[in-house]
């Protein structure tokens, strides 16, 4: 009852006029963004972030969720109407969606697709409502040990549960420990690769880094793409939203099945992208009618759209709770809050309540906003794409460089932004993921004082990670998602030897 008073007072400031402005603008925003190859939830927000430095951190944080929201919803537009995913976790949304639009029924596969969206964003939204005050009074227990096992879970789960091999997601977040060290020790006080530089002493600022990783890295590439628009026109009016909705129930375990998964691969961190092919996957394997997949079946749409909402919300939890970013847009969201001032984690739910369930609150006002805008708004946002992207990516790159100057004032910045744009680019050409990267650029500074700290109460021994059955066991169950590709490595060698030694 506790909660759902605090609930109660978290849509009050939600709903104060200012707030409910912010989150009108950040949805629009959001799905300019999803609708627009090249950008994306985290690129959105991470450009977009330096302007929200002026507002309160509630005003801020809801805008920038409302992004995301927005983002998450226009990425289907694309991927429905011109086969394009405008987001990573939109492609398996084309596979049944395009088809759909193709036989003139792109309304009905809009429909579902937003609809669906708003059903996994809500499942999460609630998990999030009742889950994250238990975690965060248990969080209030943990001690340096307990911070760095759980930060030490999430770097293994991105190289274990990770789409990319596992060589790749290590060569990325060690790249990403190595820029978090650049500066002043935060234990004593020296300095550390700075190479006499001034302007490195407070090392390289996260935003600097993600506007260019993300922003300008994606930009670069889908400009050598180059890109060319041609879809389908989209039109949505009541009497096909009111038949579709109609039809949705029959797929409700569908809806269901994408909703655990998404919530799953969202908290774990396995990200949206993973979440939406496999919850298309399973929708094919288990319906009846599997034949239907691929040439325009509703199904087909329902189940990815599902999960990518539902675990790109989800992932908000670990970060809110525990201060562990489960996404690369809730890790841009996590170095927004610390440029506030504030520190995500379970003292977050004592000492800024208000922050926290004025939050909350906005993501079931933003969902449904979000919801009643793309479902009102298709035309005109398919219309955005008839402009020649030579036009829209000039007038990104510029966001990005003033994004990349205003954080400090200073060109140096701007230099910097356009170094790691070059990064992100060579890293999306060669297949590195970006998202460990940007996670131990946010968590390694954090994971090390944990560490470290760890260390000084043991006097420099290991067993201190083992002292308790809640440190021990999260240790280990890090230790064996770390290990378990190349064990699966090497046992699937081994049984592709086996035949080979039978016939021979």
């Amino acid at each position: 009852m506790e909660d759902i008073g605090n609930l109660m007072q978290g849509f009050a400031v939600a709903l104060a006029w200012k707030n409910l402005g912010f989150m009108l603008l950040g949805i629009l925003l959001g799905v300019l963004i999803g609708v627009l190859p090249g950008l994306g939830g985290a690129n959105g927000v991470a450009i977009l972030l330096p302007l929200t430095f002026t507002m309160p951190p509630t005003s801020a944080i809801i805008m920038l969720s409302c992004i995301y929201w927005g983002a998450l919803f226009g990425g289907a537009i694309t991927s429905i109407l011109f086969n394009i995913p405008g987001e990573p976790w939109s492609v398996a949304t084309t596979f049944d969606g395009y088809p759909m639009a193709q036989k003139g029924r792109a309304g009905e596969a809009l429909t579902a697709a937003f609809t669906s969206s708003f059903i996994g964003a809500l499942f999460a939204i609630i998990l999030i409502t009742f889950l994250a005050p238990l975690v965060a009074r248990f969080a209030l227990k943990f001690g340096p040990p307990e911070y760095f096992a759980i930060q030490l879970l999430t770097f293994c789960n991105f190289v274990g549960m990770g789409r990319q091999p596992p060589i790749r997601s290590i060569a990325s977040m060690m790249l990403g420990f190595a820029l978090a060290a650049v500066g002043i020790d935060t234990v004593t006080g020296t300095l550390r690769m700075t190479f006499g530089s001034p302007t490195l002493l407070q090392g390289f600022d996260f935003l600097v880094a993600v506007i260019g990783l993300f922003g300008l890295g994606e930009i670069f590439l889908t400009m050598e793409e180059g890109l060319s628009f041609k879809g389908k026109s989209g039109k949505i009016d009541a009497k096909v939203v009111l038949k579709t909705w109609a039809e949705l129930p029959r797929y409700w375990i569908t809806s269901l099945r994408g909703c655990l998964v998404g919530c799953w691969m969202g908290i774990t961190p396995g990200g949206a992208t993973p979440a939406s092919f496999m919850s298309y996957g399973m929708a094919r394997r288990f319906s009846k009618n599997k034949d239907q997949f691929g040439d325009g079946h509703i199904e087909g749409v329902i189940a990815p759209e599902t999960a990518a909402h539902a675990a790109g919300t989800s992932a908000l939890l670990p970060m809110l709770t525990l201060g562990i970013p489960g996404s690369p847009t809730a890790a841009v969201l996590l170095g927004g809050l610390l440029i506030w001032g504030l520190q995500p984690g379970p003292l977050l739910f004592v000492e800024k309540k208000e922050f926290v369930w004025g939050l909350i609150a906005s993501m079931y006002l933003g969902n449904i906003a979000g919801l009643i805008i793309v479902l009102t708004t298709v035309p005109w946002w398919a219309a955005i794409l008839r402009i020649p992207f030579s036009i829209i990516a000039p007038v990104i790159v510029v966001f990005c460089a003033i994004g990349a100057y205003t954080v400090h004032n200073n060109m140096f910045d701007v230099a910097m932004m356009l170094v790691f744009g070059v990064v992100g680019y060579v890293f999306k050409k060669l297949k590195y993921p970006l998202a460990p990267l940007v996670l131990a650029l946010v968590l390694g500074d954090m994971a090390e004082t944990a560490f470290r700290q760890s260390m000084l109460l043991s006097g420099g021994s290991v067993r201190i990670f083992w002292s308790n059955p809640l440190v021990g066991s999260i240790v280990t169950l890090a230790l064996i998602i770390f290990c378990w590709p190349f064990v699966s490595n090497v046992m699937g060698r081994m049984r592709s030897r086996e035949p080979r030694a039978k016939s021979a």
